[in-house]
């Protein structure tokens, strides 16, 4: 598969900016492959989209630490201890249900193809509707009063809402764990700081999950063309060789991502803490409608 200059582009800059503002690059990505014709389960397209991950994740680093690094010396409403027991407490109840949903998901699907499935724009489309409603109705609750301390079940509600949000193209995590940070009363900076520390967390095992996906398939394919020892052989060189055509591209697309993630973060920034949340919640909604009209 070749993909051209302008291609990955489009697509580093899609994915840095829907990664990170609460608008689900998942199905924004999803959205532009189906009309550009990319084949979205491939091994290159996948190594791409890992290469994408990693430049925003790159992006929060760099806009965050500040704000972490005060956190952590125990300048918040947090001791430090208690930011980063925070952080495992959320975190632990993710990856429990995501697990959870994974078995139940497996069980119903009965060994269909799960991208194919949650690739389905009526699906991402409904995900999107319930995403926006959520940050609308967040953005309703008053920040003005005292703030409420990020207590246990509140990290833990925190973190159940974005292992949901694992499986769902279209509804967003950094959209469904600020809102309801929101929701708990915390401040609008504690929510999103909080957010974003547990997304740099989650994200380098995801990005190891995708990337064992990757090669297993991809090393599947190459073996089949080939027999025997020298053929298992052949695949690997193969395969070595076929990602280092990628690696190229793959940096262009994660320099773009990592430009347009920054660039999102001062923008979330600026509607979430001046009062504008609401606004990417009537985003979603839109979004939702155009997204419903594709082919599925």
């Amino acid at each position: 598969m070749n993909l051209s200059i302008l291609t990955i582009i489009l697509l580093g800059i899609v994915q840095g900016a829907a990664e990170l503002l609460p608008i689900s690059s998942s199905a924004h990505v999803i959205v532009v492959e189906k009309l550009l014709g990319l084949p979205a389960s491939s091994p290159p397209m996948t190594f791409l989209l890992v290469m994408l991950h990693t430049g925003t994740m790159f992006a929060v680093l760099l806009y965050f630490w500040p704000r972490w690094r005060k956190l952590l010396r125990g300048e918040g409403m947090l001791t430090a201890s208690s930011f980063v027991k925070a952080i495992v407490f959320a975190t632990f109840a993710t990856g429990v249900l995501g697990l959870l949903l994974k078995k139940i998901i497996e069980h119903i699907i009965h060994g269909k193809d799960v991208e194919t499935i949650f690739g389905n724009t009526h699906l991402i489309a409904a995900a999107l509707l319930a995403a926006g409603v959520l940050i609308i109705v967040a953005d309703r609750f008053d920040q003005s009063s005292e703030q409420r301390p990020l207590t246990t079940s509140r990290c833990v509600g925190i973190g159940l809402i974005q292992g949901l949000c694992l499986p769902f193209r279209g509804f967003s995590r950094s959209g469904a764990t600020i809102s309801l940070g929101l929701v708990q009363g915390l401040s609008r900076e504690f929510a999103e700081d909080f957010s974003f520390a547990l997304a740099v967390v989650l994200t380098p095992p995801v990005v190891v999950i995708e990337l064992y996906r990757m090669i297993k398939e991809s090393h599947g394919t190459a073996i089949t063309h080939t027999a025997g020892a020298v053929g298992a052989h052949a695949a690997h060189v193969v395969t070595a060789l076929h990602y280092g055509e990628m690696v190229a591209p793959g940096l262009l697309g994660m320099v773009f991502s990592f430009l347009s993630g920054l660039l999102a973060l001062k923008w979330l920034s600026a509607w979430l803490e001046n009062g504008q949340w609401k606004l990417f919640g009537y985003y979603c909604l839109v979004a939702a409608v155009v997204v419903w009209l594709l082919p599925v």
